[in-house]
């Protein structure tokens, strides 16, 4: 058996896109996957499976949650252990315990390429923030008194690529990594 984390993007925001964590977890088990948990109420979920394709898992998962919370989101599916690597070659400069930074993963969800993330935003706004690409991820830190003078603060909300990230906390991360 393989583990896995499925991150959903965009649910639990502000009353939109209401997904029940427990409720989602029984219909896993119900599809047969095993040791399944959740973390916080953004759509973080934790599972093992014998299937080997990200894509099948991916279609899995979108069905049940198309028919349980009649929702269309996009859903990323990352093995336990590539997140492990991921974070392992996390910069000296990303995921320490400063209030005053903020540090999130950005995953960048198939076929989505850096190359086109950074055409679509930018590069971050030297002095304000900071960022480091390691295989389908980019480590992204910035002060949170000026989050509003980052490049990338509104454009990752706002730009046609949107719905091809997921982001999440270097806390967020690090607890799902090792769940």
């Amino acid at each position: 058996m393989k583990r896995y984390i499925a991150l959903l993007r965009g649910i639990n925001i502000s009353g939109k896109n209401k997904i029940s964590m427990s409720e989602l977890k029984t219909g896993l088990i119900e599809l047969g996957f095993s040791e399944v948990a959740t973390h916080l109420n953004s759509g973080n979920v934790i599972f093992s499976s014998n299937m080997d394709d990200k894509n099948a898992l991916t279609n899995k998962i979108s069905l049940l949650i198309k028919d349980r919370f009649e929702l269309d989101i996009p859903i990323f599916i990352i093995s336990q252990e590539l997140l492990k690597d991921i974070v392992n070659h996390a910069p000296d400069w990303w995921g320490n315990d400063g209030k005053e930074i903020y540090d999130n993963l950005i995953f960048l969800m198939p076929p989505l390429s850096y190359e086109e993330f950074c055409d679509q935003i930018g590069s971050p706004k030297e002095g304000y923030e900071k960022s480091y690409h390691y295989k389908n991820a980019v480590f992204w830190s910035f002060s949170r008194k000026d989050y509003q003078k980052t490049n990338w603060w509104s454009r990752t909300a706002s730009s046609n690529i949107s719905h091809r990230i997921t982001i999440r906390t270097a806390n967020t991360v690090r607890k799902i990594a090792g769940m």
